[in-house]
């Protein structure tokens, strides 16, 4: 920070900061904030888990390409760039109404209105059939991530103020148990209680009758309910006066811009950033694109997420197992001896998807037996576990590189790297899978079926595109090499990196200091 800015705190600010560090956590008559904070999370988890329902609806009903698949995904970047308008949203406030509350409430009535717009207009653009309505769908949604992603930047810097000091800890739990919980019922919930399939299957329903709940109803019950929420909070919470704060100084938005870039410039960061945006592409195929390929091999969108709904119960109480893992001194070295099973196991998502058709079709008829329900699912359970113990070891890695006087930045920035790289390569994996995948007509080799014009001429004729090569397969096979050489070009870095102390990740600067700073942190 530039050098006018100077340390506020005093003696005695230090030894109530001293007392309030050494308290022992207690939620007593802090309840209502630590259950406000959940309730803060699943909002902005919804439209997670509803862009990640979407595409997987469109596949199922036969309605789109690969590349409307790239497309679609295009509406989660917001939360891979947000750390570009963060220090915007820190800096600028209205004070009569509060730091968080003047950002969280228009975005939050605005994230209501829009799901009530999408409500109103779901039935246009997502039609039962016939061609969707891809770019309004892909507008909107993007347009609600936006104001998702900075309500997550709003939420996180409340969470720090609203809880007593003794309890900010607990935020991460609301954010570990609220985020995901949005999610799932912006996904799984959607996805099966909108279908009919599954309302006949488990609900005896007659055919004809829809789902439990139509789309309209259920976007319209949590636009609404986003809107109320918004409104109770708004008129009953009141905020506190961040100037009231221990050690406040007010950084301007140049300061905080200047405080990301001198971050940038340290040399080990921009070779951690280089791993960071990298380190996923392995995996991008097999995570993103291998539900859409079993529903293309004939399993119902309901069965997947039957089975998505047991991986969300494995990440609520998986942090309880390997907590003696990520906690430990070396997290990453975990890390490191996970990365080739993670990569080996990409390997059995081809195989099943391989193998779907003919274990689960007779006679040309859809008949899934009970025990490809258990391969299914060992599969995608054991992937799920896989990837979620290396992003809790990274998360843990991220925690001990963090620079204490300036947490935040570095975790905000740590995770823009790691998200972007998953969310760029997802879009990537999606346009090389249309790319490399070649069909031909299945009664004429010279009809290669790439024009709309070329598959109505094959089913004239009475014949069938068929896949003659899958870009599927190809782009896995690339990802595994490019896994493996991450896995041999950053392993050594990565373990160096761990073993440096803390004043490696420092920035040597002149900067505002807070209470809890000045008594904690050395000079």
């Amino acid at each position: 920070m530039t050098r006018s800015i100077r340390n506020r705190v005093d003696l005695e600010g230090c030894e109530g900061t001293r007392k309030s560090t050494s308290e022992k956590p207690n939620l007593a008559g802090d309840w209502l904030n630590f259950y406000l904070l959940i309730i803060l999370y699943i909002i902005q988890g919804f439209p997670i888990g509803l862009s990640g329902a979407l595409p997987i609806i469109l596949q199922s009903k036969k309605m789109v390409t690969y590349e409307d698949q790239a497309a679609f995904s295009i509406s989660l970047w917001p939360y891979s760039i947000k750390l570009l308008w963060a220090p915007v949203v820190d800096a600028l406030y209205v004070k009569c109404i509060g730091r968080r509350k003047c950002w969280l409430l228009p975005l939050q009535l605005l994230m209501g209105l829009l799901i009530l717009y999408m409500a109103s207009n779901i039935d246009d653009w997502l039609p039962e059939s016939g061609k969707p309505n891809l770019t309004m769908l892909i507008t909107v949604v993007f347009v609600v991530n936006i104001l998702s992603a900075t309500q997550d930047i709003v939420v996180d810097g409340w969470a720090l103020t609203m809880l007593k000091k003794k309890n900010v800890g607990y935020a991460s739990t609301c954010n570990s148990v609220g985020v995901p919980f949005g999610m799932f019922i912006g996904s799984v919930c959607f996805t099966l209680l909108v279908s009919e399939q599954f309302n006949i299957t488990y609900f005896r329903a007659t055919p004809g009758t829809g789902g439990l709940i139509t789309m309209k109803s259920f976007l319209y019950f949590y636009g609404t309910m986003t809107l109320v929420l918004t409104s109770i909070v708004g008129i009953f919470k009141k905020e506190k006066d961040s100037r009231l704060e221990d050690g406040y100084v007010n950084i301007n938005v140049f300061q905080n811009y200047k405080l990301l870039w001198d971050v940038l410039k340290l040399p080990r960061i921009r070779v951690l950033a280089v791993a960071l945006l990298t380190t996923r592409i392995a995996y991008t195929a097999t995570d993103s694109i291998s539900h859409l390929k079993l529903i293309d091999a004939g399993v119902s969108k309901d069965d997947i997420m039957i089975i998505t709904s047991a991986l969300y119960i494995i990440k609520f109480i998986m942090p309880i197992f390997v907590s003696e893992y990520i906690t430990g001194p070396k997290p990453m070295s975990y890390f490191l001896k996970i990365t080739p099973f993670r990569l080996i196991w990409c390997t059995t998502y081809v195989a099943l998807i391989y193998y779907t058709p003919s274990m689960i079709r007779k006679d040309g008829l859809v008949s899934v037996p009970t025990y490809y329900y258990f391969i299914m699912g060992l599969v995608l359970i054991t992937n799920e576990v896989l990837n979620f113990f290396l992003f809790l070891t990274l998360f843990a890695f991220f925690c001990r590189l963090s620079d204490p006087r300036f947490g935040g930045t570095y975790m905000t920035l740590f995770n823009t790297f790691y998200y972007m790289g998953f969310l760029l390569s997802n879009t990537l994996v999606l346009k090389l899978v249309a790319f490399l995948t070649f069909r031909k007509c299945s009664n004429n080799d010279q009809n290669t079926c790439s024009t709309s014009d070329l598959e109505k001429l094959c089913k004239t004729n009475e014949g069938s595109c068929v896949v003659s090569a899958d870009g599927y397969n190809i782009v896995v096979a690339i990802s595994l090499i490019i896994g493996f050489i991450w896995y041999f070009c950053f392993r050594n870095i990565i373990k160096k990196y761990q073993s440096l102390s803390a004043s490696h990740w420092m920035i040597n600067i002149k900067r505002p200091v807070t209470a809890v700073e000045s008594c904690l942190i050395p000079s």
